[in-house]
């Protein structure tokens, strides 16, 4: 396919891909600080394929119900493309400022999953980089990272599946084979596969940091092939300040230079005026940390690379006694921008809850029944529910039983439920805490529209509360008379309300 962008691997000045460090904030740090590209951390093919790609307070491919729902409007508050995973947890997060620089990495040993990652993530990064590198135990067992450079016809069909599947153009990170020769014609096999560039982490598998770097291999496939060559592996032996970039570059005689460690101790080193001083550095990180909502974690792992040395002064004990990005920010004497951004933010973010209350109140949707209720179990008898009534009803009428379809707005965590009932849907336009409580609401909004009772203690006793009785009465009578309760009636287990048949949750 015709690569449509802009991206160039030729006299680049890049950051590495870190595990836990390139993260979006230090990728756009890194571009303030003079990088042309900036590559994310490594992220598993398996694990991105179960994200959910979120934008502007929207979840793509939704049910109806949920197209009127801001979604998540902390990303529309951020203004940033989210990748979600099922537990709610931001697997990548991107901007529009970093769009045209930032190359995805991933860990993957399958064409085919890779070729799915890939097509879900094109549209909003520069690039696509197989890790063929990473030597650690975790990336290896599943025979990805370096585990792949045993495989020369799976880094084959793997590229060669991408090249031809996606828009953006391909790279892929590899580490050196024990000789030359096997690492040259490694590359050239790669080379033909069609990818833009392939950057080489001057190291064997086996070796650490504190082995030299392999100018001299890195040279030899420079030298070897067409394709944009990247030198990696240059921060103990060569990278200290920025002139040493153009060093370590000559000395591989690479098309550009990747950086890793050296950026994590000081991400200005991509300045070719020279480096802000450390705490100007951290003060800008924390800026980006809190105006991306970057978790505290994280933020404190990054932070900790760059004070290295300095974590045992009383600014480094603060820091690593830090438990919220409240505290990161007290310990860096940040207080008032952290109160100042976070009430920009809270602004903003009741401004998109009333937006999208609004839209909801105004929408016009004839599918649905909505009414302003809630579910309040002080006022039912002990075990009885409206969900129980609707049930019973829709047995009694010889209806399909309810189905329940419910979801949860991420930024409040608070749920809504629809109901479908002989193929008509009702819901509250009420939000609650829990998913039980969203469907009882639901329940409660279609039994009032079609003038069913729903159990209210101010009903009066009715019949379903006699019916739970008898069939209490004859589960006793069996177990004193030693008749087996689980008999076939299952009279009981059909009123149970969480029976597995009664509801299909959809979140």
């Amino acid at each position: 396919m015709t690569v449509n962008s802009p991206l160039c691997f030729r006299g680049k000045k890049i950051l590495a891909p870190m595990v836990r460090v390139g993260t979006l904030p230090m990728r756009l740090l890194a571009l303030d600080y003079g990088a042309d590209i900036v590559y994310c951390e490594e992220l598993i093919d398996i694990k991105m394929l179960q994200c959910k790609r979120v934008m502007n307070g929207k979840l793509l491919c939704l049910h109806w119900y949920l197209i009127f729902v801001c979604f998540s409007l902390h990303i529309e508050v951020l203004e940033t493309v989210d990748f979600v995973a099922p537990n709610e947890r931001v697997v990548f997060r991107t901007c529009e400022k970093e769009r045209r620089h930032v190359v995805f990495q991933m860990g993957s040993a399958d064409a085919e999953r890779a070729l799915a990652v890939a097509k879900l993530v094109e549209s909003d990064v520069a690039g696509i980089d197989i890790n063929m590198g990473c030597p650690k135990e975790y990336s290896t067992k599943a025979s990805m990272g370096a585990a792949l450079l045993s495989d020369p016809d799976k880094i084959e069909t793997i590229l060669t599946t991408l090249v031809k599947g996606i828009c953006k153009p391909v790279t892929c990170k590899i580490r050196i084979l024990p000789s030359v020769e096997d690492t040259v014609n490694l590359v050239k096999r790669i080379e033909k596969t069609g990818i833009a560039a392939i950057a080489v982490h001057g190291r064997k598998k086996e070796e650490r940091p504190q082995h030299p770097v392999h100018c001299d291999v890195i040279k030899a496939i420079s030298e070897a092939v067409s394709i944009p060559v990247i030198a990696n592996g240059g921060s103990h032996d060569f990278i200290k300040e920025y002139t040493d970039i153009e060093t370590f570059q000559k000395a591989t005689a690479a098309s550009s230079v990747m950086i890793a460690r050296a950026a994590m101790w000081n991400p200005s080193i991509f300045r070719k005026e020279g480096f802000f001083t450390l705490k100007e550095v951290m003060k800008d990180y924390i800026k980006y940390a809190v105006r991306y909502d970057n978790h505290y974690t994280n933020t404190k792992y990054c932070l900790c690379q760059m004070l290295r040395e300095q974590l045992e002064t009383p600014q480094g004990k603060k820091l690593h006694a830090a438990q919220s990005t409240q505290e990161i920010c007290e310990a860096f004497e940040m207080a008032d921008f952290y109160e100042e951004t976070t009430a920009i933010f809270e602004a903003k973010k009741t401004s998109s809850e009333t937006e999208a209350q609004d839209k909801d109140d105004q929408m016009e949707d004839p599918d649905v029944i909505k009414l302003a209720v809630r579910f309040d179990k002080r006022e039912y008898p002990p075990q009885i529910t409206p969900k129980m009534y609707l049930l019973e009803w829709c047995r009694k009428e010889k209806h399909p039983q309810p189905v329940y379809e419910t979801v949860q707005r991420p930024l409040d965590r608070l749920f809504c439920s629809v109901v479908t009932v002989a193929e008509q849907k009702y819901r509250s336009t009420l939000w609650d805490k829990s998913k039980k409580l969203a469907e009882q609401s639901a329940a409660i909004v279609c039994l009032r529209t079609l003038g069913i009772p729903e159990g209210r203690l101010c009903e009066g006793e009715n019949q379903l509360i006699h019916k739970r009785k008898r069939e209490d009465q004859e589960h006793l009578n069996n177990r004193e008379s030693g008749e087996d309760p689980n008999e076939p009636s299952q009279k009981k287990a059909n009123c149970i309300e969480e029976n597995s048949d009664m509801t299909l949750h959809k979140m």
